[in-house]
Protein backbone atom coordinates (compact mmCIF):
# COMPACT_ATOMS: atom_id res chain seq x y z
CA UNK A 1 0.00 0.00 0.00
CA UNK A 2 1.13 3.55 -0.60
CA UNK A 3 0.88 6.57 1.66
CA UNK A 4 -1.60 9.10 0.27
CA UNK A 5 -0.61 11.75 2.79
CA UNK A 6 1.07 12.08 6.20
CA UNK A 7 0.42 14.26 9.24
CA UNK A 8 2.53 15.05 12.30
CA UNK A 9 0.56 13.97 15.38
CA UNK A 10 1.28 13.31 19.03
CA UNK A 11 0.09 9.89 20.31
CA UNK A 12 -2.89 11.21 22.26
CA UNK A 13 -4.03 13.28 19.28
CA UNK A 14 -3.80 10.17 17.08
CA UNK A 15 -6.12 8.35 19.48
CA UNK A 16 -8.42 11.41 19.59
CA UNK A 17 -8.68 11.16 15.80
CA UNK A 18 -9.53 7.45 15.99
CA UNK A 19 -12.24 8.20 18.56
CA UNK A 20 -13.87 10.77 16.25
CA UNK A 21 -13.67 8.49 13.21
CA UNK A 22 -15.02 5.53 15.19
CA UNK A 23 -18.22 7.48 15.85
CA UNK A 24 -18.35 8.98 12.35
CA UNK A 25 -17.43 6.41 9.69
CA UNK A 26 -16.60 3.30 11.73
CA UNK A 27 -13.10 2.22 12.70
CA UNK A 28 -11.54 -1.10 13.60
CA UNK A 29 -8.15 -0.70 15.25
CA UNK A 30 -5.19 -2.90 16.11
CA UNK A 31 -2.84 -1.15 18.52
CA UNK A 32 0.47 -2.09 20.11
CA UNK A 33 2.44 -0.05 22.64
CA UNK A 34 5.95 0.98 21.68
CA UNK A 35 8.55 0.75 24.46
CA UNK A 36 9.97 2.35 26.51
CA UNK A 37 7.05 4.75 27.06
CA UNK A 38 4.27 2.42 25.85
CA UNK A 39 3.05 4.97 23.33
CA UNK A 40 0.50 3.62 20.85
CA UNK A 41 1.34 2.52 17.35
CA UNK A 42 -1.60 1.24 15.34
CA UNK A 43 -3.09 0.07 12.09
CA UNK A 44 -6.75 0.97 11.70
CA UNK A 45 -9.33 0.54 8.97
CA UNK A 46 -11.84 3.37 8.43
CA UNK A 47 -15.09 3.08 6.50
CA UNK A 48 -15.49 -0.70 6.08
CA UNK A 49 -16.69 -1.42 2.54
CA UNK A 50 -16.34 -5.22 2.16
CA UNK A 51 -17.13 -7.91 4.70
CA UNK A 52 -17.09 -11.68 4.95
CA UNK A 53 -19.26 -13.18 7.69
CA UNK A 54 -17.59 -16.46 8.62
CA UNK A 55 -19.75 -19.53 9.25
CA UNK A 56 -18.82 -22.84 10.85
CA UNK A 57 -18.45 -24.24 7.33
CA UNK A 58 -16.15 -21.49 6.03
CA UNK A 59 -12.80 -23.03 5.17
CA UNK A 60 -9.33 -21.57 4.66
CA UNK A 61 -9.72 -21.28 0.88
CA UNK A 62 -12.86 -19.15 1.22
CA UNK A 63 -11.08 -16.93 3.75
CA UNK A 64 -8.12 -16.64 1.39
CA UNK A 65 -10.35 -15.80 -1.59
CA UNK A 66 -11.75 -12.82 0.34
CA UNK A 67 -8.46 -11.62 1.85
CA UNK A 68 -6.32 -11.94 -1.26
CA UNK A 69 -8.85 -10.57 -3.75
CA UNK A 70 -6.97 -7.24 -3.73
CA UNK A 71 -3.91 -5.69 -2.14
CA UNK A 72 -5.68 -4.13 0.82
CA UNK A 73 -5.03 -5.55 4.30
CA UNK A 74 -7.77 -7.62 5.89
CA UNK A 75 -8.68 -7.10 9.54
CA UNK A 76 -10.99 -9.30 11.54
CA UNK A 77 -11.44 -12.06 14.06
CA UNK A 78 -12.27 -15.73 14.40
CA UNK A 79 -14.31 -17.04 17.34
CA UNK A 80 -13.31 -20.05 19.40
CA UNK A 81 -16.27 -22.04 18.02
CA UNK A 82 -14.93 -21.87 14.44
CA UNK A 83 -12.07 -24.06 15.59
CA UNK A 84 -14.36 -26.48 17.44
CA UNK A 85 -16.26 -27.13 14.26
CA UNK A 86 -13.04 -27.88 12.37
CA UNK A 87 -12.01 -30.32 15.10
CA UNK A 88 -15.34 -32.15 14.78
CA UNK A 89 -16.27 -31.02 18.31
CA UNK A 90 -18.92 -28.37 17.62
CA UNK A 91 -20.80 -27.07 20.65
CA UNK A 92 -24.60 -26.89 20.97
CA UNK A 93 -24.41 -23.75 23.13
CA UNK A 94 -25.80 -20.53 21.60
CA UNK A 95 -23.29 -17.81 20.68
CA UNK A 96 -23.88 -14.06 20.62
CA UNK A 97 -21.53 -13.56 17.66
CA UNK A 98 -20.97 -15.30 14.32
CA UNK A 99 -17.95 -17.63 14.12
CA UNK A 100 -15.88 -14.86 12.60
CA UNK A 101 -15.73 -11.70 10.50
CA UNK A 102 -13.22 -10.31 7.99
CA UNK A 103 -13.26 -6.75 6.64
CA UNK A 104 -11.62 -4.48 4.10
CA UNK A 105 -11.81 -0.69 4.27
CA UNK A 106 -12.08 2.46 2.23
CA UNK A 107 -8.98 3.85 3.95
CA UNK A 108 -6.27 2.67 6.33
CA UNK A 109 -4.51 4.67 9.02
CA UNK A 110 -1.04 3.75 10.26
CA UNK A 111 0.51 5.56 13.21
CA UNK A 112 4.21 5.48 14.13
CA UNK A 113 4.79 6.79 17.68
CA UNK A 114 8.54 6.99 17.20
CA UNK A 115 8.17 9.31 14.21
CA UNK A 116 5.04 11.01 15.57
CA UNK A 117 3.46 10.50 12.15
CA UNK A 118 0.08 9.35 10.89
CA UNK A 119 -0.09 7.95 7.33
CA UNK A 120 -3.28 7.51 5.32
CA UNK A 121 -2.81 4.38 3.23
CA UNK A 122 -4.49 2.80 0.22
CA UNK A 123 -3.15 0.69 -2.69
CA UNK A 124 -5.01 2.78 -5.28
CA UNK A 125 -7.34 5.75 -5.18
CA UNK A 126 -9.65 5.67 -2.14
CA UNK A 127 -13.18 7.03 -2.23
CA UNK A 128 -12.62 10.82 -2.42
CA UNK A 129 -15.20 11.88 0.15
CA UNK A 130 -13.85 9.51 2.81
CA UNK A 131 -10.24 10.42 2.00
CA UNK A 132 -10.92 14.15 2.20
CA UNK A 133 -12.93 13.89 5.43
CA UNK A 134 -10.25 11.87 7.21
CA UNK A 135 -7.50 14.15 5.87
CA UNK A 136 -9.31 17.26 7.15
CA UNK A 137 -9.75 15.73 10.58
CA UNK A 138 -6.13 14.52 10.72
CA UNK A 139 -4.88 17.99 9.77
CA UNK A 140 -6.95 19.59 12.52
CA UNK A 141 -7.86 17.00 15.13
CA UNK A 142 -10.86 18.30 17.08
CA UNK A 143 -10.25 18.79 20.79
CA UNK A 144 -11.48 15.91 22.91
CA UNK A 145 -14.78 16.23 24.73
CA UNK A 146 -14.64 17.13 28.43
CA UNK A 147 -13.47 14.16 30.51
CA UNK A 148 -16.23 11.83 31.61
CA UNK A 149 -16.50 8.26 32.76
CA UNK A 150 -16.39 5.92 29.72
CA UNK A 151 -18.99 3.67 31.37
CA UNK A 152 -21.21 3.34 34.41
CA UNK A 153 -21.77 -0.08 35.91
CA UNK A 154 -24.61 -1.25 38.14
CA UNK A 155 -25.05 -4.18 40.48
CA UNK A 156 -23.03 -7.27 41.14
CA UNK A 157 -20.92 -9.14 38.58
CA UNK A 158 -22.35 -12.66 38.31
CA UNK A 159 -20.06 -15.52 37.30
CA UNK A 160 -20.96 -18.51 35.15
CA UNK A 161 -19.08 -20.63 37.71
CA UNK A 162 -18.93 -19.55 41.32
CA UNK A 163 -15.85 -20.51 43.34
CA UNK A 164 -17.18 -23.87 44.59
CA UNK A 165 -18.36 -24.85 41.10
CA UNK A 166 -15.07 -23.83 39.49
CA UNK A 167 -13.01 -25.72 42.03
CA UNK A 168 -15.26 -28.74 41.56
CA UNK A 169 -14.58 -28.43 37.82
CA UNK A 170 -10.83 -28.36 38.48
CA UNK A 171 -11.13 -31.55 40.52
CA UNK A 172 -13.02 -33.19 37.65
CA UNK A 173 -10.26 -32.16 35.26
CA UNK A 174 -7.67 -33.66 37.62
CA UNK A 175 -9.65 -36.92 37.59
CA UNK A 176 -9.61 -36.86 33.77
CA UNK A 177 -5.85 -36.24 33.83
CA UNK A 178 -5.31 -39.20 36.15
CA UNK A 179 -7.48 -41.31 33.83
CA UNK A 180 -5.31 -40.30 30.84
CA UNK A 181 -8.10 -38.41 29.02
CA UNK A 182 -6.11 -35.15 28.93
CA UNK A 183 -2.72 -33.90 30.09
CA UNK A 184 -3.56 -30.21 30.41
CA UNK A 185 -6.80 -28.27 30.07
CA UNK A 186 -7.83 -24.62 30.27
CA UNK A 187 -11.00 -24.00 32.34
CA UNK A 188 -12.65 -20.57 32.30
CA UNK A 189 -15.30 -18.44 34.02
CA UNK A 190 -17.56 -15.93 32.28
CA UNK A 191 -18.28 -12.63 34.07
CA UNK A 192 -21.19 -10.29 33.19
CA UNK A 193 -21.43 -6.64 34.27
CA UNK A 194 -24.46 -4.46 33.51
CA UNK A 195 -23.84 -0.99 32.08
CA UNK A 196 -26.07 2.08 32.42
CA UNK A 197 -24.18 3.90 29.72
CA UNK A 198 -21.00 2.91 27.92
CA UNK A 199 -18.69 4.35 25.28
CA UNK A 200 -16.83 1.13 24.36
CA UNK A 201 -14.02 2.89 22.49
CA UNK A 202 -13.37 5.25 25.42
CA UNK A 203 -13.37 2.27 27.79
CA UNK A 204 -10.88 0.44 25.55
CA UNK A 205 -8.68 3.54 25.45
CA UNK A 206 -8.76 3.84 29.25
CA UNK A 207 -7.73 0.20 29.54
CA UNK A 208 -4.78 0.86 27.24
CA UNK A 209 -3.62 3.83 29.30
CA UNK A 210 -3.67 1.76 32.49
CA UNK A 211 -2.73 -1.70 31.25
CA UNK A 212 -0.58 -1.60 28.11
CA UNK A 213 -0.15 -5.03 26.54
CA UNK A 214 1.40 -6.44 23.40
CA UNK A 215 -1.83 -6.52 21.37
CA UNK A 216 -4.88 -4.27 21.65
CA UNK A 217 -7.84 -4.64 19.26
CA UNK A 218 -11.16 -2.83 18.90
CA UNK A 219 -13.86 -4.13 16.58
CA UNK A 220 -17.59 -3.45 16.19
CA UNK A 221 -20.25 -5.79 14.88
CA UNK A 222 -23.82 -4.54 15.08
CA UNK A 223 -24.72 -3.94 18.73
CA UNK A 224 -21.48 -5.59 19.86
CA UNK A 225 -18.09 -3.97 20.48
CA UNK A 226 -15.05 -6.17 21.05
CA UNK A 227 -12.33 -4.80 23.35
CA UNK A 228 -9.15 -6.88 23.47
CA UNK A 229 -6.11 -6.24 25.67
CA UNK A 230 -4.23 -9.42 24.86
CA UNK A 231 -0.65 -10.10 25.96
CA UNK A 232 -0.33 -13.22 23.77
CA UNK A 233 0.70 -13.51 20.14
CA UNK A 234 -0.99 -16.44 18.41
CA UNK A 235 0.70 -16.61 15.00
CA UNK A 236 2.82 -14.14 13.10
CA UNK A 237 3.99 -14.82 9.56
CA UNK A 238 6.47 -12.38 8.06
CA UNK A 239 7.73 -13.20 4.60
CA UNK A 240 6.92 -16.84 5.33
CA UNK A 241 8.73 -16.91 8.69
CA UNK A 242 6.33 -18.25 11.34
CA UNK A 243 6.37 -17.26 15.01
CA UNK A 244 4.01 -18.43 17.76
CA UNK A 245 4.45 -17.28 21.38
CA UNK A 246 2.25 -19.39 23.67
CA UNK A 247 1.90 -18.18 27.27
CA UNK A 248 1.74 -20.64 30.13
CA UNK A 249 2.81 -19.89 33.67
CA UNK A 250 1.52 -17.08 35.87
CA UNK A 251 2.67 -15.47 39.09
CA UNK A 252 1.18 -12.36 40.67
CA UNK A 253 3.56 -9.42 41.08
CA UNK A 254 2.47 -5.90 41.99
CA UNK A 255 6.03 -4.54 41.72
CA UNK A 256 7.40 -3.34 38.41
CA UNK A 257 9.96 -4.44 37.50
CA UNK A 258 9.45 -7.68 39.36
CA UNK A 259 12.31 -8.88 41.60
CA UNK A 260 14.59 -11.34 39.82
CA UNK A 261 13.95 -13.85 42.58
CA UNK A 262 10.27 -13.88 41.64
CA UNK A 263 11.14 -14.37 37.97
CA UNK A 264 13.28 -17.37 38.88
CA UNK A 265 10.51 -18.74 41.10
CA UNK A 266 8.22 -18.79 38.07
CA UNK A 267 10.86 -20.33 35.78
CA UNK A 268 11.73 -23.03 38.31
CA UNK A 269 8.18 -24.04 39.22
CA UNK A 270 7.60 -27.70 38.18
CA UNK A 271 3.89 -27.01 37.72
CA UNK A 272 4.41 -23.92 35.49
CA UNK A 273 7.18 -25.68 33.56
CA UNK A 274 4.87 -28.62 32.87
CA UNK A 275 2.13 -26.26 31.62
CA UNK A 276 4.39 -24.44 29.19
CA UNK A 277 6.36 -27.45 27.96
CA UNK A 278 3.25 -29.44 27.06
CA UNK A 279 1.71 -26.51 25.16
CA UNK A 280 4.98 -25.84 23.31
CA UNK A 281 4.89 -29.45 22.07
CA UNK A 282 1.25 -28.96 21.03
CA UNK A 283 2.04 -25.74 19.13
CA UNK A 284 4.99 -27.38 17.40
CA UNK A 285 2.66 -30.09 16.20
CA UNK A 286 -0.04 -27.55 15.21
CA UNK A 287 2.25 -25.57 12.91
CA UNK A 288 4.34 -28.44 11.54
CA UNK A 289 1.81 -29.44 8.89
CA UNK A 290 2.09 -26.06 7.16
CA UNK A 291 5.82 -25.57 7.75
CA UNK A 292 8.76 -26.92 5.77
CA UNK A 293 10.13 -30.23 7.05
CA UNK A 294 12.72 -29.73 9.79
CA UNK A 295 12.15 -25.97 10.11
CA UNK A 296 10.17 -25.93 13.38
CA UNK A 297 12.31 -24.79 16.31
CA UNK A 298 11.96 -23.45 19.87
CA UNK A 299 14.75 -20.81 19.99
CA UNK A 300 13.52 -19.21 23.24
CA UNK A 301 11.94 -21.26 26.02
CA UNK A 302 10.59 -20.04 29.37
CA UNK A 303 10.96 -16.32 28.71
CA UNK A 304 9.29 -14.13 31.35
CA UNK A 305 7.59 -10.75 30.98
CA UNK A 306 5.31 -8.58 33.13
CA UNK A 307 1.78 -7.50 32.21
CA UNK A 308 -1.40 -6.68 34.18
CA UNK A 309 0.42 -6.97 37.55
CA UNK A 310 1.30 -10.55 36.56
CA UNK A 311 4.48 -12.32 35.61
CA UNK A 312 3.85 -14.50 32.55
CA UNK A 313 6.06 -17.14 30.95
CA UNK A 314 6.16 -17.87 27.23
CA UNK A 315 8.21 -19.58 24.55
CA UNK A 316 9.01 -18.74 20.93
CA UNK A 317 8.07 -21.47 18.46
CA UNK A 318 9.26 -20.78 14.92
CA UNK A 319 9.10 -22.36 11.46
CA UNK A 320 9.10 -21.62 7.73
CA UNK A 321 5.77 -21.63 5.89
CA UNK A 322 5.78 -24.15 3.04
CA UNK A 323 5.80 -22.60 -0.46
CA UNK A 324 2.46 -24.27 -1.28
CA UNK A 325 0.69 -22.97 1.88
CA UNK A 326 -0.75 -19.58 2.89
CA UNK A 327 -1.52 -18.02 6.26
CA UNK A 328 -5.08 -19.36 6.41
CA UNK A 329 -3.84 -22.94 6.00
CA UNK A 330 -1.64 -22.35 9.04
CA UNK A 331 -4.49 -20.73 11.01
CA UNK A 332 -6.91 -23.55 10.26
CA UNK A 333 -4.49 -26.23 11.44
CA UNK A 334 -3.55 -24.42 14.67
CA UNK A 335 -7.00 -23.11 15.66
CA UNK A 336 -8.22 -22.71 18.36
CA UNK A 337 -4.94 -21.77 20.04
CA UNK A 338 -3.30 -24.53 22.05
CA UNK A 339 -2.55 -22.38 25.10
CA UNK A 340 -6.28 -21.87 25.79
CA UNK A 341 -7.49 -25.38 25.00
CA UNK A 342 -5.24 -28.18 26.21
CA UNK A 343 -3.64 -31.37 24.99
CA UNK A 344 -4.58 -33.52 23.32
CA UNK A 345 -6.60 -30.69 21.81
CA UNK A 346 -9.64 -32.51 20.43
CA UNK A 347 -10.25 -34.44 23.65
CA UNK A 348 -9.63 -31.35 25.77
CA UNK A 349 -12.09 -29.08 23.97
CA UNK A 350 -14.82 -31.68 24.42
CA UNK A 351 -14.13 -31.84 28.16
CA UNK A 352 -14.13 -28.02 28.31
CA UNK A 353 -17.53 -27.94 26.62
CA UNK A 354 -18.93 -30.37 29.19
CA UNK A 355 -17.63 -28.36 32.17
CA UNK A 356 -18.17 -24.73 31.10
CA UNK A 357 -21.83 -23.56 31.13
CA UNK A 358 -21.03 -20.64 28.81
CA UNK A 359 -19.99 -20.42 25.18
CA UNK A 360 -16.64 -18.73 24.68
CA UNK A 361 -17.33 -16.79 21.49
CA UNK A 362 -14.54 -14.33 20.79
CA UNK A 363 -12.77 -15.34 24.03
CA UNK A 364 -9.95 -17.75 23.15
CA UNK A 365 -10.44 -17.03 19.47
CA UNK A 366 -8.07 -14.67 17.64
CA UNK A 367 -7.85 -11.18 16.17
CA UNK A 368 -6.20 -11.04 12.75
CA UNK A 369 -4.24 -8.61 10.56
CA UNK A 370 -3.72 -10.19 7.14
CA UNK A 371 -1.29 -8.36 4.88
CA UNK A 372 -0.83 -11.06 2.23
CA UNK A 373 -0.62 -14.83 1.61
CA UNK A 374 2.64 -15.06 3.59
CA UNK A 375 2.23 -12.08 5.94
CA UNK A 376 -0.04 -11.95 8.98
CA UNK A 377 -0.12 -11.11 12.66
CA UNK A 378 -2.66 -12.39 15.17
CA UNK A 379 -3.23 -12.47 18.91
CA UNK A 380 -5.09 -14.86 21.17
CA UNK A 381 -8.31 -13.18 22.34
CA UNK A 382 -7.65 -13.35 26.07
CA UNK A 383 -8.15 -10.39 28.49
CA UNK A 384 -10.92 -9.56 26.05
CA UNK A 385 -14.43 -8.20 26.65
CA UNK A 386 -17.57 -7.92 24.55
CA UNK A 387 -19.95 -5.01 25.14
CA UNK A 388 -23.53 -5.57 23.99
CA UNK A 389 -25.67 -2.44 23.65
CA UNK A 390 -29.29 -3.11 24.61
CA UNK A 391 -30.52 -0.08 22.64
CA UNK A 392 -32.10 1.70 25.61
CA UNK A 393 -28.97 3.25 27.09
CA UNK A 394 -28.04 0.06 28.91
CA UNK A 395 -25.98 -2.96 28.02
CA UNK A 396 -23.70 -5.74 29.23
CA UNK A 397 -19.95 -6.12 29.41
CA UNK A 398 -19.10 -9.82 29.13
CA UNK A 399 -15.58 -11.19 29.64
CA UNK A 400 -13.90 -14.45 30.58
CA UNK A 401 -10.77 -15.57 32.37
CA UNK A 402 -9.30 -19.01 32.79
CA UNK A 403 -6.45 -21.09 34.10
CA UNK A 404 -4.42 -24.01 32.78
CA UNK A 405 -4.77 -27.20 34.81
CA UNK A 406 -2.12 -29.93 35.00
CA UNK A 407 -1.59 -32.87 37.35
CA UNK A 408 0.20 -30.62 39.90
CA UNK A 409 -2.65 -28.06 40.03
CA UNK A 410 -4.42 -27.00 43.21
CA UNK A 411 -8.09 -26.07 42.77
CA UNK A 412 -7.96 -23.05 45.08
CA UNK A 413 -4.82 -21.68 43.44
CA UNK A 414 -6.35 -22.06 39.98
CA UNK A 415 -9.41 -20.07 41.08
CA UNK A 416 -7.26 -17.23 42.41
CA UNK A 417 -5.17 -17.23 39.21
CA UNK A 418 -8.37 -16.91 37.17
CA UNK A 419 -9.50 -13.92 39.25
CA UNK A 420 -6.06 -12.33 38.84
CA UNK A 421 -6.43 -12.52 35.06
CA UNK A 422 -9.90 -10.90 35.27
CA UNK A 423 -8.67 -8.24 37.73
CA UNK A 424 -8.22 -5.37 35.26
CA UNK A 425 -11.90 -5.55 34.29
CA UNK A 426 -13.15 -6.21 37.82
CA UNK A 427 -11.21 -3.24 39.23
CA UNK A 428 -12.56 -0.94 36.54
CA UNK A 429 -16.13 -2.08 37.15
CA UNK A 430 -15.80 -1.44 40.87
CA UNK A 431 -14.33 2.01 40.24
CA UNK A 432 -17.10 3.01 37.81
CA UNK A 433 -20.05 1.77 39.87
Amino acid sequence: MRSICSFPLEPEAALDLLAVLEQDVGVDAFLAPAPPDNEPGFLAGAGPDRELSVTLDTGPEELAAFAFADERPTLGWLAYEWGLSRLGAATAKPCALPPGLLRKYGLYLSYSPGERRLDLLHPGEPEPELRDRVARLAANVPPPAPPRAPARFAGAVPQSLERADFERGVEQVLERIRAGDTYQLNLSIEFTAHTLGCDPFALWRLLFRRYPAAHYAFFRHGAHALLSTSPERFLRVKGGEVLSQPIKGTLKSARSPAPQALVETLRNSPKEDAELSMIVDLVRNDISGSCSYGSVRVPAHKSVFQVDDLLQMHSDVTGLLRPDRHVFDLLAEAFPPGSVTGCPKKRSVRIIDSLEPHSRGIYCGAFLMIMGPRDMDSCVAIRTARHEDSGDGGGRLVFCAGSGIVAESDASNEYHETLAKAAKFLRLIEELQ
